[in-house]
């Protein structure tokens, strides 16, 4: 029964020993072709650039994956410094694919770079943003949770291929599914963290964007900015606080949402409600 279940799976090997996954920002150009002994998997997240990949030079767009197989000479070149590349790199071996030499993966036009369908981009996106998350967590067990996504990382890559994937090598963007993703991640990080000391570049770092894009996608998502979006909880939160505890003066409520400075929270609390946290005390 399991055999015929699994028939159409059409891979030698899918055990994946991985050496290394991590996110990459980096503004300067590398200044030589480097190679792996193993696959390496640069999946675009942000931004626009250019790979050297054996010689030959390729476009790269937020989506896009680029493909090393073991030996291959590549380089990454940063084409816009205001917009430079945020890539998932993914480092592995002992896989082998059926109709491709073991440890490689190989496009049938021979080049390095795999653009997605929407369906297929969403979901290897996605398995990118659980790795990154599983990694930073560093629990017990992580290895193979991410070994775990990885596999279903591949997979996906494998069934792309099958499906004879065009490779126009027009620019793409990340579907409103995954903006809706990185838009609740944003969210659920604001409503975890409002009490600390919060700012959009450290938003940025901890969803592995850029600003400008954290920026853009949750304004279109929610019709505001991320910081604003932070006041309002803080505001919410410190309003919550003002209604249920009257032993906690206005400057510790105004600490307990993140605000040092009392008079700036008084004013950003005026402004929201319409009147002052003493008036609505007393209120």
């Amino acid at each position: 029964m399991a055999d015929n279940m699994f028939q159409d799976i059409t891979v030698e090997e899918l055990n994946p020993s991985i050496w290394y996954c991590s996110r990459v920002h980096d503004s300067r150009n590398e200044q030589v072709h480097h190679h792996s002994n193993n696959i390496e998997l640069a999946f675009i997240l942000s931004g626009n650039g250019r790979y050297m990949v054996n010689s030959k030079e390729y476009d790269v767009h937020q989506g896009d994956l680029v493909i090393c197989n073991p030996g291959d000479e590549h380089q990454n070149i940063i084409i816009d410094r205001d917009n430079p590349t945020i890539e998932f790199i993914c480092g592995f071996s002992d896989v082998h694919f059926a109709g491709m030499g073991r440890n490689r993966i190989e496009l049938q036009d021979g080049s390095a770079i795999l653009r997605f369908s929407p369906e297929h981009r969403r979901e290897i996106s996605r398995c990118c943003y659980d790795i990154i998350e599983e990694n930073d967590r560093a629990e017990p067990g992580r290895y193979y949770i991410i070994k775990a996504l990885v596999i279903r990382m591949l997979v996906l890559i494998f069934r792309a291929i099958q499906g004879d994937v065009k490779n126009d090598f027009q620019g793409t963007s990340f579907s409103s599914y995954s903006k809706s993703y990185v838009t609740r991640k944003i969210i659920d990080f604001l409503n975890e963290n409002y009490d600390q000391r919060i700012s959009l570049d450290q938003i940025a770092t901890n969803m592995y964007l850029s600003p400008v894009y954290i920026s853009k996608i949750f304004k279109e998502k929610t019709g505001d900015s991320p910081i604003n979006y932070l006041i309002r909880i803080r505001l919410e939160k410190a309003k919550e606080m003002l209604d249920s505890d009257s032993t906690k003066s206005i400057r510790e409520i105004a600490q307990k949402v993140g605000y040092e400075d009392m008079y700036h929270f008084s004013k950003l609390f005026k402004r929201h409600f319409g009147i002052s946290p003493l008036a609505y005390r007393r209120q």
